[in-house]
Parts: structure tokens; sequence; C-alpha cells
């Protein structure tokens, strides 16, 4: 006949007739305790794989190109090589010609070929390093949305440490810095760092960005106003487009060379064709609302305006694509928050 186990029974913990199994006890206790030293493992978060943020960076952003091959690229390709052998081919016959004419004619060539090859490699160098800046920039970008929503402090922590390093050759920031970094020693959550982290160092920079979209809105509506020639107006804008998109990439510590514009052109028209139409054509509603009656007296004052706000909504992309975290604590701003005297009936 098997026994039956003992029933449960209540103690209190000062009862003198249980004990703890490792501490003396000098009687006989009726139950025993068994404590447990080991601590209990806790679930290891999910690893962030930064390929896959990398990968989907490069992507939105435009600044990378998808690792695939298409028809284009092979033809652009073929290209290229060509013109590279043509050009190889058309300095051989020079130099040698040169040779052929006099020695030191030969020897002055080849040393002009050597300082154009050195030339050359240090602009493609810095053009690399500038292309990869912004790359990383574009990175962050992805990966401090990905933190914030997941609430990642050690991404959060590890994100925040890249932004003040970017940020590390610009004294204007320093103060800003130094509030960042006690800031990441004092505060747990990585949402609120992140958060802090915007307002503390990004912010004065969003103005300064803002300031630059302002001035150039005003110069392009001022200038196309009351300007003689299309040509003019056209070629006036693009200038300012250029120099704006430049100097927005410079403001959060990028700096874009020839293929660095031309990649962010490529992402700022991507941000615009899926943001910007509904954009620009609330602000030329409102225009029109506001300030339809002198747009009407005169045709090339609503060229002006027009231009400006076209001017105001590229600057705007610009900021959304270079910045390296997006808006969460401050809303993203509008074409009428940068470039209000667009909208004034006054002006």
């Amino acid at each position: 006949m098997s026994q039956r186990p003992p029933r449960p029974r209540a103690f209190r913990l000062d009862d003198r007739r249980i004990a703890v199994d490792d501490q003396p006890a000098p009687y006989a206790p009726e139950a025993v305790i068994r404590s447990q030293h080991e601590a209990i493992p806790a679930a290891a978060p999910a690893p962030i794989d930064e390929a896959e943020l990398e990968i989907e960076a490069a992507q939105k952003s435009g600044l990378i190109a998808r690792s695939r091959v298409t028809l284009a690229g092979l033809a652009w390709s073929g290209l290229g090589g060509l013109v590279s052998l043509a050009l190889g081919l058309w300095a051989t016959n020079l130099i040698e010609g040169l040779f052929a004419k006099a020695e030191s004619l030969g020897i002055i060539g080849v040393v002009f070929g050597l300082v154009f090859l050195v030339g050359l490699i240090g602009v493609a160098a810095r053009e690399i390093i500038a292309v990869a800046r912004q790359t990383r920039i574009a990175e962050m970008h992805v990966a401090f949305a990905h933190a914030r929503t997941a609430d990642d402090r050690a991404a959060a922590r590890r994100l925040v440490g890249q932004l003040i390093a970017l940020y590390r050759d610009r004294p204007e920031t320093a103060h800003a810095r130094a509030e960042v970094e006690d800031a990441t020693r004092a505060i747990i959550d990585g949402r609120d760092l992140i958060d802090v982290a915007e307002r503390t160092l990004l912010r004065p920079l969003d103005d300064k960005a803002q300031g630059e979209i302002a001035a150039a809105a005003k110069r392009v509506s001022l200038v196309t106003a009351i300007s003689p020639r299309a040509v003019l107006d056209v070629v006036f804008v693009v200038a300012q487009i250029v120099r704006l998109v430049r100097r927005i990439a410079e403001i959060y510590g990028g700096r874009p060379g020839l293929l660095g514009l031309i990649k962010l052109a490529r992402s700022i028209g991507a941000h615009i064709a899926i943001t910007g139409g509904m954009a620009v054509g609330d602000s030329l509603l409102q225009q029109l609302v506001g300030h339809g009656i002198a747009s009407r007296i005169s045709a090339r004052m609503g060229e002006g305006v027009l231009n400006g706000l076209l001017t105001a909504r590229v600057g705007l992309s610009a900021l959304a694509v270079c910045r390296p975290a997006p808006f969460s604590v401050d809303k993203a701003p509008g074409v009428s928050d940068v470039a209000p005297f667009l909208f004034s009936k006054g002006e």
C-alpha cells in the first residue's frame, strides 16, 4: 500500500517549527525551506540586425543603389569602360607624340599626367568619403526611428553616442553635446534619451536649417518676381536650390560633393514624390486664398510666390533627408512655418 504524500501546510517565516536549509538550526524542524541562490535567467532581447537596418536605410534614402544587375547598369558600365579606354589611348598617344617631338616635351607631358592623376584620385577619395558620410547619416535616421519605436536603451545609447561623435568638431555644439552626454549616463529609458538628444542637439540645427530655407525662398520669390527673362529665373532657381541643399546637408553634418549632391537630389526627389505633392497643393491653395488678390493683379508676383513655395518645399524635403533622426518631439515643419511671408497679404 503506497504512502500518501504529505498534505501542504502553511507556516509563518518566524515560526520555530521551520528552518532554512543554509542556516543551522539547534532543533529538529518540522519543515525545511529550500533556498535558491542562482539568478533566474532573463529572456535576452532580440539582437538588432545591423545589416537589415543598413539595407533598409539605403533603400529608403536612395543614397545606395540596390544590389541587383539591370540592363541600364550594364549599358552605363560598358559605356564608362569604353570612354575610359578611349581617354587612356588618347593620353598614351599624346605622350608618345610628345616624346617623338622632343624628350623634354615628353617628360613635361608625363609630369602633367601624374599631377592630373593625383588630383583625380584626391577628388574621387573626397567624393567617396562624402557619400559614405551622408549614407551613415541616412542609416542613423532609420536606426533612430527603430530604436525609439522599440524603446531600446542599448541602441539609443549607441546611436546618441554616434550623434555626439558626428558633431564633435563643431564648437557651437559643445554645450549641447555635454548636456546629452550627462543625460546618457542619467536616463535609463531609451525613448526619453532620444527625445532629450533631439531637443538639445538637433533643435538648434533645425532652427538654422529653417532659417536657410526661409532666406532662399525669399530670395527666389523676390528675384523671379522682378526678373525680365524666364531663362534667368530658371538659372537662378536651380542655383539657389543647389546651394540650399548643400547648406542644409552641411548643417546636419554632411559634406556633399558632386556625387553626393546627385544622390541627395535623387533622395529629395523621391521624398517630394511621396509626401511633397499634397503639401505643395495645400500651400498653393492657402496662397491663392490668402494672397490671391496680388497674384491675380500681377502675374510676375504670382510666379515669384510659386517659385518661393517650390523652393521652400525642396528645402523641407532636404531637411527631412539630411536630418540624422526623424522628428519625434517636435512636429515636422511645413511651408507655412518656414516661409510665412509667402502667405501674407501685406507683403
